[in-house]
């Protein structure tokens, strides 16, 4: 295993976190055969571990505290707060009054004092910055957490947030969480180049494209849409849907790179972030010990440069071949009163 310093945070990481999104419902279910993948991963020599609040609703936080008992000096522990947690008003988003709150609650379910790296999982528009970067620091100040950082963030939020900081003598993001794969590129254009600008570590997530890059998904074949990833996210599996077609073709033209390294597609996946000089290290999600194993035979890959011109002919970079940042989009589009102005408005302009 290789390791890197995650920003300027001095804090040495592996070059492959364990993400934990599929610990719980969502995923496992079962603690004791997660709490098993865990220390499966500590002993390849990853030290480094990702989950968020939102995880099944707090349950990966919960399995992580379980499986860090008597570990947890040699792990460099994330997790993450914006999502809702649980029904009422002021459970979500970047708020001194949530974060204070929240950051109680993942402290207690991870069974810790203290918190490696606090992200804020989302950005939020009903907040400013300066409170969230403000309420941040203090926790840091009081020992709650070691360092701060962001996830899913533009580029344009990235930069907004240091010249916040850089102006109000505030602390500042630290690292930032994009999505980044063979399949989805976008975070080469602006994202990375600013994360390096800044001194910024990186994690990137999604390596497999949530799943499209597990070799299970092939041109030609039938897909199951009820099952396993397809399940959370058809719209992103379904042949038939628009702009699936070009995934699957460069999925091809993948895999014959992959042979002739004599290597699996995943091996290729999971090795490609690496490659990129801003990425610190790159979350892996395994729902089982077997996509475990199976991941990690990529992490001694280093790819030369005549596999990289090659990707770069089968996917541009810079290029999305599929919406990278999940679930989420940005309130802007959303939201359409963000975008139109009303008659009344227009009247009083």
């Amino acid at each position: 295993m290789r390791y890197r310093t995650l920003g300027r945070t001095g804090m040495e990481v592996s070059a492959y976190c364990l993400g934990t999104m599929m610990f719980g419902a969502v995923g496992n279910p079962d603690h004791d055969d997660c709490v098993r993948i865990v220390h499966a991963a500590l002993d390849r020599g990853i030290n480094f571990l990702d989950t968020a609040d939102m995880y099944s609703a707090g349950e990966s936080e919960t399995i992580v505290g379980k499986a860090l008992r008597g570990r947890r000096d040699d792990v460099v522990l994330a997790t993450k707060v914006h999502f809702p947690m649980g029904e009422g008003r002021n459970r979500s988003g970047n708020s001194r009054r949530w974060i204070v709150r929240a950051v109680e609650e993942s402290l207690r379910r991870l069974d810790t004092d203290w918190i490696d790296l606090y992200q804020v999982h989302r950005p939020d528009h009903t907040t400013d910055v300066e409170e969230t970067l403000s309420v941040l620091g203090d926790l840091v100040r009081q020992g709650k957490v070691r360092a701060f950082g962001c996830s899913t963030f533009p580029a344009e939020e990235i930069v907004e947030a240091h010249h916040v900081a850089e102006r109000r003598g505030l602390m500042r993001f630290r690292t930032e969480q994009p999505p980044y794969s063979l399949l989805a590129r976008g975070a080469e254009a602006h994202v990375l180049p600013v994360v390096e600008r800044l001194g910024m570590g990186a994690l990137t997530w999604s390596p497999l494209a949530s799943g499209f890059l597990t070799g299970a998904y092939r041109k030609g074949r039938p897909v199951d849409l009820g099952t396993g990833r397809a399940a959370l996210t058809p719209a992103r599996f379904d042949p038939a849907l628009p702009g699936n077609a070009a995934k699957l073709d460069a999925v091809e033209e993948l895999v014959a790179v992959a042979d002739g390294l004599g290597r699996t597609l995943p091996e290729l996946a999971v090795a490609f972030p690496p490659a990129h000089p801003a990425v610190t290290s790159v979350i892996v999600g395994p729902r089982t010990r077997e996509q475990l194993d199976a991941t990690l035979k990529g992490a001694d890959l280093v790819l030369d440069d005549d596999v990289l011109d090659r990707i770069d002919a089968i996917v541009p970079p810079g290029t999305d071949l599929y919406r990278a940042d999940g679930v989420w989009s940005p309130p802007s589009l959303t939201d359409p009163g963000l975008r139109r102005r009303s008659r009344a408005a227009r009247a009083a302009a």
